[in-house]
């Protein structure tokens, strides 16, 4: 007889699973991040102008965003671990073409790889934390997997860079690639899909809380259909839309140009002040975690919104400054722009809350999708704006530029605000906690 639900604590092996599962997490968020220090390298390697730059990124996240739908399914299908290896085999391949690669095109290639590796890590995670923790801890646990593999960055900011600068392009990313060959080899050895004393998935209706084991595939088009029919995924969705995409925007590509060649910081400053960002995220998260548990009915007003207001006012604070900010301001933004990622993380919570377990990655992924789709989008305006200006390289860069770019991201925090004020009223009536709206007759 299969017990349908985790058990109340994980034991030892739920946790060395979710350790191995937050290490491989890292690996991917360096994967992700290694441009970012090297940004100015990759700009003299490919003789890239600030669209071309950006556009590296673009793809990247395009093809991440774009594979957030099919690797749910896939996963509701067979799982973390097969999908969690195969990601990370695709990163490695990735990272060996970015080594090898002569040309922009080739260059782009290795990105698309990097990014559909990448898609399959988190989600892969979030699932293993939902089948191998009770549902109480599942706030903590999305929270501490989300900032734990912030680590990353730290990885890709400082080792990375400094490999590069010592060695060689080729040598750099190649040793990137290999370390990915053994992350995948300890997955496959260490990673299971669910404990050992249930055979089957289950899944939990939401409306009526009848568990049932899920004995048949489901259908791919009826999952994906029912999860954005929830109001309460689409409320995942916006939540994750709007949240992170700063974050993501500054760290991946445009914050250390934007700190030295724009507000003329030493680069070991901006260094700093981008692993500020990872270490304030982590600081934040376990509270932002803890919190979302207890005000479940109340998450979006008093946390997810709150955020998007602090980023909007720290960014506009230093582009309204006259002159260069202070370390003290850029601190600031930093930290503001740090909580983007936890409260992001709040958006996963609803997706787990609104729906069955036999689609919760693909309700993950539709969420998933939302915040680096909007990072795509501020990553392209971002450069394209900084072009339009004729300061598209290392060489024309300026302040007055950056700060033009940056005000592009202005309408998507306006646009995400308003859809996740819609999708919160349509959800809570659908659970029932507000009344449904008369129709006017």
């Amino acid at each position: 007889m299969t017990s349908p639900l985790p058990r109340s604590t994980p034991g030892w092996r739920g946790w060395m699973i979710w350790s191995v599962a937050v290490a491989a997490y890292m690996l991917a968020i360096a994967n992700r991040a290694s441009l970012s220090a090297v940004g100015v390298d990759a700009a003299e390697r490919f003789h890239a102008d600030a669209a071309t730059l950006s556009l590296f990124a673009v793809v990247q996240l395009g093809v991440y965003g774009g594979m957030q739908i099919p690797v749910g399914v896939l996963l509701d299908r067979y799982g973390s671990r097969p999908i969690m290896a195969i990601g990370i085999v695709l990163m490695a391949l990735g990272q060996l073409v970015m080594a090898l690669s002569p040309s922009i095109g080739i260059a782009l290639v290795a990105r698309v790889l990097l990014g559909a590796g990448d898609a399959a890590v988190f989600p892969a995670a979030l699932r293993l934390v939902a089948t191998w923790f009770p549902a109480q801890r599942g706030p903590l646990m999305m929270q501490l997997t989300g900032q734990l593999g912030q680590l990353g960055q730290l990885v890709a900011l400082v080792p990375v860079a400094a490999l590069l600068h010592a060695t060689s392009w080729t040598i750099t990313f190649g040793s990137i690639a290999g370390l990915g060959i053994l992350f995948a080899v300890l997955v496959w050895a260490l990673v299971r899909n669910r404990p050992p004393e249930r055979t089957a998935d289950v899944t939990v209706n939401t409306d009526t809380g009848v568990v049932q084991v899920v004995t048949s595939s489901i259908d791919t088009a009826v999952g994906i259909r029912a999860a954005w029919a929830h109001p309460g995924t689409r409320l995942a969705f916006w939540s994750h839309f709007t949240t992170p995409f700063a974050g993501t925007a500054f760290v991946l590509l445009w914050g250390m140009p934007f700190l030295t060649a724009g507000e003329g910081q030493p680069t070991t400053v901006a260094a700093g002040l981008l692993s500020l960002f990872v270490i304030g995220g982590m600081l934040v998260g376990p509270v932002l975690g803890e919190l979302s548990r207890r005000i479940p009915t109340r998450r979006s007003l008093a946390l997810v919104l709150p955020t998007v207001a602090v980023q909007l006012a720290a960014w506009l604070i230093v582009i309204a400054w006259p002159g260069l900010a202070p370390v003290w301001l850029l601190v600031v933004l930093v930290l503001a722009l740090a909580v983007g990622g936890p409260a992001s993380m709040i958006a996963f919570d609803h997706a787990r809350t609104h729906n069955p377990a036999h689609r919760l990655s693909t309700a993950t992924g539709l969420t998933n999708a939302g915040g680096f789709l909007a990072a795509l989008i501020a990553i392209f305006l971002i450069g394209l704006m900084l072009d339009l200006q004729g300061a598209g390289s290392p060489d024309t860069y300026s302040l007055d530029a950056f700060r033009l770019a940056f005000l592009t991201q202005v309408p998507l925090w306006l646009l995400g605000a308003v859809m996740i004020v819609i999708e919160r009223k349509r959800t809570r009536i659908r659970i029932g906690l507000d009344p449904e709206r008369r129709r006017r007759g």
